[in-house]
């Protein structure tokens, strides 16, 4: 046997792995067109919405994606982005009723949370700069960016709240909004914007960081209640948006003048993937609701987008140390029993077991935004495929 980058933690994985599974192979296209079916019909909350236009276009119109070609992107909306650009519509045509006819800064929509509504600006501002004119998709953009700024709590750092009703950091930030101001900033000329997008990462990753566990990240801080232990998704949001914001800024014309921003990111992410990693389950291959602690439930969500992130990160140049363990997950996700039924899909389509995505703690049955974190993984690997598999270790024979 040769193994080529592969520690014997990694090596001991796959042995397991592959002795615990009758079959393990991609998902297939009609398993990915199910996938995308549920995901359309199980997003309604806002940060669904904003996941679902970004797993969309990772996976079907990869000349929009961050990842893959230039930003600001082609002017012209082929139609595979069709469906991303109905969420755009939908949101801003209904954007009056949700404020109660507000003016001014406001969010895309009133949502509990300041953040969440913001993962959408991504969709609304593709659909001004393709040429939709049914609606002001330009002023919705900037009255949400207006909303952040202006009317939304900041730590006297500046780190903006992921709540709107008090000051309130989640990891689940990172993924809802640096990435989209990043990308309102590439497509506004505005590398101020982009530069402020970098900054919140940063200041997020001082606060939530816990060094004591390998750089792994608390959940919750500040506000009414904390959550301090290591949620698995959120530490998957994080990684992933960090990556939104990189890739933007690689593609970029601001790349040159924000080399070491991007730089920070990549090694952010791997940072993260340090310590989620050695946490991964040796029997399935998935992640615990809560990374460190082996009583909480197994989470296909958390295991799926951190999977995405560590192809991402290989994708652009950064550390490949983890591909042959996003490889376990990616295959334990879609294997399949004797019967050639996948494992980890019911018969409808829905990713399982999955937390819940109204209650971090709990064990669900649907999760929207698993759904898109499969689209994410299966989109990110694809594009780690053609670019010819860097970072896999070999076996001559096995």
């Amino acid at each position: 046997m040769f193994i080529q980058r592969a520690p014997l933690r990694v090596l001991a994985l796959l042995v397991i792995s592959l002795g615990a599974r009758v079959s393990a192979q991609n998902l297939t296209d009609d398993q990915i067109s199910l996938v995308k079916a549920r995901l359309a019909q199980g997003a309604t909350h806002s940060w669904e919405l904003g996941t679902r236009a970004q797993a969309l276009v990772e996976l079907d119109t990869p000349t929009f994606s961050v990842y893959n070609a230039s930003v600001p992107p082609p002017r012209t909306a082929p139609s595979s982005l069709n469906e991303t650009l109905a969420i755009a519509q939908s949101i801003v045509a209904n954007r009056s009723a949700s404020n109660h006819n507000a003016t001014g800064p406001q969010p895309l929509i009133q949502d509990g949370a300041a953040a969440d509504p913001a993962s959408n600006i991504f969709e609304v501002v593709l659909a001004n700069w393709t040429g939709l004119s049914d609606h002001d998709y330009a002023g919705a953009a900037k009255d949400q960016v207006d909303f952040l700024f202006d009317k939304v709590p900041k730590t006297s750092d500046g780190a903006i709240s992921h709540r709107a009703d008090q000051l309130q950091l989640w990891s689940d930030f990172v993924y809802m909004v640096p990435p989209t101001l990043a990308y309102y900033g590439v497509i506004t000329g505005n590398q101020s914007m982009v530069q402020f997008a970098y900054n919140q990462v940063k200041l997020y990753r001082n606060y939530l960081i816990d060094t004591h566990a390998n750089n792994l990240w608390k959940h919750v801080l500040m506000g009414s209640f904390n959550d301090t232990g290591h949620w698995s998704t959120g530490n998957g949001w994080a990684a992933a948006g960090m990556l939104r914001v990189a890739a933007t800024i690689q593609n970029s014309p601001f790349s040159s003048a924000l080399k070491n921003q991007h730089k920070d990111l990549l090694n952010w992410a791997h940072e993260i993937h340090g310590g989620m990693y050695r946490h991964l389950d040796t029997n399935t291959s998935l992640f615990h609701n809560y990374a460190d602690n082996p009583s909480t439930f197994l989470d296909a969500s958390s295991t799926a987008i951190l999977a995405a992130s560590v192809y991402r990160l290989a994708n652009m140049g950064g550390p490949r140390t983890h591909i042959p363990q996003a490889e376990l997950s990616r295959k334990a996700l879609s294997s399949t029993n004797s019967s050639g039924a996948f494992v980890h899909f019911d018969a409808q389509g829905w990713l399982t077991p999955v937390v819940n995505p109204d209650s971090y703690g709990s064990e669900g049955s649907k999760s929207p935004e698993g759904q898109a974190f499969v689209l994410q993984m299966h989109a990110a690997w694809q594009d780690w495929v053609a670019l010819g598999e860097k970072g896999a270790f070999t076996c001559a024979s096995l």
